[in-house]
């Protein structure tokens, strides 16, 4: 949402006549101003609420995929779907057998242990998911990569990324791991766990690279 402000387009006359040293400017609305700031400020606060609420409900992208639908659907909060005891991964679509949700977990438990980052994986399908659930029962922080495979917008792979990782991990990445092996080609050629498990493997090698100005410029 774009904001406007309106301004009164003055003859030639009327600028004339300010110009006049017999003339002073009017006052400067700096308690006007101010309080616009601390709208805009409040608004701007507002709508992080609203877009962090949203990609945690769907999964979006960095790249806004399916915000379309995000608009009419915001919302889901099914905590019953939630595992009784912790666990980095939760499947709720059944896309992973149990022996890959335990590779899995293992390989993210290393990333968090090496890098300090925590990435999250939910596999769902739209609206059977516990949405707004996971933000509390991952803790969800700066420092949280929440990666959600849902194929409902064609495109499975979605990803939700803390400010802590955006300042390290160049935001093309994301958008070119989606690209990869979040494509519908691939994940109906190879399967929706071929895709989660790939994308879990390459966000691993992306956060253990050193940063720099080529850090994760590489799929891998």
């Amino acid at each position: 949402m774009a904001i406007f402000l309106r301004y009164q387009h003055l003859p030639s006359s009327s600028l004339a006549a300010t110009a006049s040293p017999q003339l002073s400017p009017p006052p400067f609305p700096t308690k006007r101003l101010a309080n616009f700031g601390n709208w805009v400020t409040h608004f701007r606060s507002k709508a992080v609420n609203l877009a962090l609420s949203s990609a945690l409900t769907l999964g979006l992208s960095l790249t806004f995929t399916g915000v379309e639908c995000a608009e009419a659907k915001v919302g889901v909060n099914k905590p019953e779907l939630l595992p009784k005891e912790f666990s980095s991964v939760i499947d709720v679509a059944g896309f992973l057998s149990d022996g890959q949700e335990k590779r899995l977990a293992q390989e993210i438990s290393n990333i968090e242990k090496d890098t300090g980052f925590k990435l999250r994986v939910l596999a769902q399908n739209y609206p059977d998911t516990p949405g707004l659930a996971i933000k509390e029962f991952w803790q969800v922080d700066d420092r949280t990569i929440v990666f959600v495979a849902d194929p409902t917008f064609g495109n499975i792979l979605n990803f939700n990324v803390g400010a802590s990782v955006d300042l390290d991990i160049p935001r093309s990445f994301w958008s070119r791991l989606a690209g990869k092996y979040g494509n519908i080609f691939y994940w109906k050629e190879k399967g929706e766990d071929a895709s989660i498990e790939a994308a879990v493997m390459a966000i691993s090698n992306c956060l253990k690279e050193p940063v720099g100005p080529n850090n994760c410029s590489e799929v891998k």
